[in-house]
């Protein structure tokens, strides 16, 4: 490395052989400089399986071996979050959230930091949502599961739960009796009725965990959606235009209601349109009110847009399960977050700062 600054006693010669090597120096440098880096090409790939879902990624790589390598790596990723937050099936060597559940009331379990994450996230979740979201509510949302299950293998036998079952099983939702003990790493249920279901908050946690990862990684210009759950970063093309992200019309048709230029953002949309069955003609979906015990009948459509996919997931359906003055306020409350509401009957309603996402 160069001096900062030379002696006065310094000799011409020293000065000339310096000089000379800064010269010789610039002259390797200059032709790398004005040689332009291949242009990345742009790619997609999908798999299926993971959180019951579709999973499509798009981006820019230098080749199609590179983003293949990325692709694999984010599915690696991804699967680790599925199955350790999964509640319904057990995987050898390992405790995932349905181990928790299985131990309920018997004694805590040692889990994954990744859980114990995760399910500190949930108790800030719940406390921000007003109780709207509640990992804690898996005995309710179990039965409304088993009923939606059983009414679209049968149609014509659909039928909903009692609600007095339903009561009885929300005497058991109490988070504050899902016990975290950080230093040991293990999760307890205390109440043994109690059981976890963390779908309102564990996709957009996961989503936003691969994306850091795989930035960290070299792959810097993508997009992740899972399910829907739309998680964007850096930029597309050699000419940095932003990604180009539409907000699905909940009436179908194939159309958007609108299409945001969006980058290092998070898009999630929460609907009586993903998740659903039919009783006497009338549409049930998987967004339960933790009040009433019946699915959410506020809206048929709420989107957030917001930096972290997590954020965006849990916020999606908390905004979905309240009316929308409290929605509204929730958002106004929280820096670089933007929502739209789509009402019953059609009507749309924005956050203050959402027209200025909106793709000109």
């Amino acid at each position: 490395m160069l001096p900062s600054r030379f002696s006065l006693r310094e000799s011409a010669v020293s000065r000339k052989k310096i000089l000379l090597s800064i010269a010789l120096l610039a002259l390797l440098i200059l032709p790398a400089c004005g040689k332009r880096a291949p242009a990345k090409v742009r790619y997609e790939g999908q798999f299926l399986g993971l959180f019951d879902t579709v999973t499509q990624i798009v981006g820019y790589a230098s080749n199609k071996e590179e983003f293949g390598g990325y692709v694999q790596k984010i599915r690696d990723e991804l699967e680790a979050y599925h199955k350790l937050y999964d509640i319904y099936n057990e995987y050898e060597g390992m405790n995932n959230l349905k181990t928790v559940n299985d131990m309920a009331g018997i004694a805590p379990v040692k889990v994954d930091r990744r859980i114990i994450d995760l399910l500190l996230k949930a108790r800030e979740a719940c406390e921000l949502s007003g109780g709207r979201v509640n990992v804690a509510m898996g005995s309710v949302l179990r039965i409304w599961h088993e009923y939606r299950e059983a009414g679209v293998s049968d149609p014509e036998r659909a039928k909903l739960p009692p609600m007095e079952l339903l009561r009885e099983a929300a005497d058991h939702t109490d988070i504050s009796r899902m016990l975290i003990d950080e230093e040991a790493g293990t999760v307890f249920l205390a109440d043994p009725e109690m059981s976890l279901d963390v779908g309102a908050i564990a996709k957009g946690y996961a989503v936003e965990q691969a994306a850091r990862y795989i930035m960290a990684e070299g792959f810097t210009d993508g997009m992740i959606s899972v399910g829907g759950n739309i998680r964007a970063f850096g930029y597309k093309g050699d000419n940095r235009e932003p990604w180009t992200i539409g907000i699905e019309n909940p009436e179908g048709g194939g159309e958007f209601l609108y299409t945001l230029r969006l980058t290092d953002r998070s898009v999630v949309s929460s609907g009586d349109y993903m998740r659903y069955y039919t009783v006497d003609g009338k549409r049930y979906h998987h967004i339960i009110d933790p009040e009433t015990l019946m699915p959410a009948e506020y809206f048929s459509q709420v989107t957030v847009i917001c930096e972290d996919s997590g954020m965006g997931d849990l916020l999606s359906t908390a905004l979905y399960a309240m009316p929308f003055e409290q929605g509204l306020a929730l958002v106004e409350s929280l820096p670089g977050t933007e929502a739209v509401w789509v009402l019953k009957g059609g009507e749309v309603r924005c956050s203050g700062g959402f027209t200025a996402l909106l793709k000109k």
